[in-house]
C-alpha cells in the first residue's frame, strides 16, 4: 500500500466518523436548562417583557415560527420552551471567531445565507428533527423597520411542509414600540411574547402550498403601526436615520437625528418622535402619522425612481469598512476605510487597494444585517459593508433590488415588489 492510498483511507475513515456525530448533545440540553433563568430574568430586565410559557409542549418537537422585531426573540423562545431549542441563524453569526465557536459548543445554531437558497441549511433542518429537536426560525429573514411584519418568502410553506412537524406560532408584540431595529436604546415600555396558535401537521398536510402560505403569513403578521401603548426614552428618534432616507418634501436626501427630533439636512424641517410613536412636524404639519407610513411612502418612491441619472453619478456616497465574510468561518479585512458609492446599475468601493467594483447583473443578492451592515453574494462570495453609527443600509439595498426589479419585470421575478426585504 502506498503513502498516497493510505492517507485516502485516513481521510475516508475520518470523514465516516464526522457524519456520524450528531447535532444534538447532551450538552445543549444542559446549557439550556441552566441558561433560561438567567435568560427570563435579563429579557425581564431589558426589555419589560411578559413571557408566556408554553405548557402544552410535553415532549413533542415543533418547527417554531416567530415575527422579528428584537436582536433578542430567540432568548424569549428559549425562556418559552423547555429543553434546546435550534435556531436557523444568518452566517454572520458564524463569522465572529472565538464567540462564533463557542455559541455552536453551546447551543448549536444552524447556519444559513440571508436572502440565498440555502439547500445545506434545509437538510441540517432536517438531520435535526431526524434527531428529535426543535427548529425555531424567523421566515421574514429580517427585523422590522417599519413596526410590522415584513415581506415572507412563499418558499416558507414547502418547507415547512417537507419537516412534518406540528407548526408553533410565536408572536411578539410590543419590541417595535420597546426597541425599534434603528435605534440603539430601549424604550420603558410593555413587551409580550408566547405561542399564539399551533397548526398540527394534519391540518396543513392536505393545503397546497399557497393556502399554507396564507395561513402562515396571517398567524404571523403584528402591526405595531399604531399608538398602543407609550414607550419613554429622551433619545426616542436617535439613528431613525438608519432607515429613512427619503423626505416628503425633498426626496432623495439625507437626515440626522438628536433626542427625540430627526431633521432633513436639506430642507431643515425637523420631526419629532412621540412615546405613542406617532410623528409630529416641528412647525409645520407631517403628512404621516406613524413611521409605517413613512416608510411605505419611502418604498413607493424608490420604486418609480428613475435611476438614469446616476448612470455616472453617484446616488449616494458613504466611507465604510469593507470586508470579505468566508461562511462560518472568519471576515478578511479588505479595507478599514472605502469610500462606497451606488450608481445606476452597480456598486463601486474606492480604497487604497484600488477600485472594487461590482456591476449589478453580478450580484446573486444582497441583505441588510443587524442596524448598521449590508452583505453582498457575489459569485459565491460574499462582501460585507460596515457602516457608521449614522449608516442607512436600506438605501443602498432598496436601489439594488429596484434596479434589479427594472430589470427583472418581463421575466416575472417581482425583486421591486419587496425592495430586497
Amino acid at each position: 500500500m502506498n503513502r498516497n492510498t493510505e492517507t485516502i483511507k485516513i481521510k475516508q475513515k475520518k470523514q465516516g466518523r464526522a457524519k456520524q456525530k450528531k447535532w444534538l448533545r447532551p450538552r445543549h440540553r444542559v446549557f439550556t436548562f441552566l441558561g433560561r433563568p438567567v435568560l427570563a430574568a435579563l429579557s425581564r430586565l431589558m426589555y419589560n417583557i411578559r413571557i408566556d410559557r408554553f405548557r402544552e409542549q410535553g415532549n413533542r418537537q415543533y418547527l417554531v415560527l416567530m415575527n422579528h422585531q428584537t436582536a433578542f426573540d430567540q432568548f424569549f423562545i428559549s425562556v418559552a420552551f423547555r429543553g434546546p431549542v435550534y435556531y436557523l441563524a444568518s452566517e454572520d453569526l458564524f463569522s465572529k471567531g472565538f464567540v462564533s465557536s463557542l455559541i455552536r459548543y453551546l447551543v448549536a445554531p444552524i447556519p444559513i445565507q440571508k436572502s440565498m437558497t440555502d439547500i445545506k441549511a434545509v437538510l441540517d433542518c432536517k438531520r435535526v428533527v431526524r434527531e428529535g429537536g426543535t427548529i425555531a426560525m424567523a421566515p421574514e429573514g429580517n427585523r422590522t423597520y417599519s413596526g410590522r411584519t415584513e415581506h415572507i418568502k412563499d418558499s416558507i410553506a414547502p418547507f415547512v411542509r417537507s419537516l412534518r412537524l406540528p407548526v408553533a406560532i410565536f408572536r411578539i408584540e410590543g419590541g417595535f414600540g420597546v426597541h425599534p431595529r434603528w435605534s440603539d436604546v430601549r424604550r420603558r415600555g410593555k413587551m409580550r411574547a408566547g405561542v399564539s396558535r399551533v397548526i398540527e401537521y394534519e391540518e396543513y398536510k392536505d393545503m397546497t402550498d399557497g393556502e399554507l402560505f396564507g395561513l402562515l403569513s396571517k398567524e404571523l403578521y403584528v402591526d405595531e403601526a399604531k399608538a398602543d401603548g407609550f414607550f419613554y426614552h429622551k433619545k426616542s428618534a436617535e439613528y431613525l436615520e438608519r432607515a429613512m432616507y427619503v423626505c416628503p418634501a425633498c426626496g432623495l436626501s439625507e437626515f440626522e437625528s438628536s433626542g427625540d427630533l430627526v431633521t432633513c439636512k436639506k430642507c431643515e424641517r425637523s420631526v419629532r418622535y412621540l412615546p405613542s410613536k406617532e410623528l409630529e412636524g416641528v412647525g409645520f404639519t407631517f403628512p404621516f402619522r406613524f413611521l409605517a407610513e413613512w416608510y411605505d411612502y419611502q418604498s413607493d418612491f424608490i420604486r418609480t425612481l428613475d435611476l438614469s441619472p446616476y448612470a455616472e453619478a453617484p446616488v449616494y456616497t458613504d466611507t465604510v469598512r469593507f470586508s470579505e465574510a468566508i461562511p462560518c468561518k472568519h471576515k478578511v479585512k479588505i479595507a478599514d476605510e472605502a469610500v462606497l458609492s451606488v450608481y445606476a446599475d452597480r456598486f463601486i468601493f474606492s480604497h487604497a487597494g484600488g477600485l472594487s467594483v461590482y456591476p449589478f447583473s453580478e450580484i446573486t443578492a444582497a441583505t441588510a444585517l443587524g442596524r448598521n451592515k449590508l452583505n453582498l453574494y457575489v459569485g459565491g462570495r460574499i462582501f460585507q459593508v460596515h457602516g457608521g453609527k449614522r449608516f442607512c443600509v436600506l438605501k443602498y439595498l432598496n436601489i439594488y433590488y429596484h434596479a434589479v426589479g427594472e430589470k427583472t419585470a418581463a421575466k416575472g421575478v417581482s425583486h421591486a415588489e419587496f425592495l430586497g426585504l
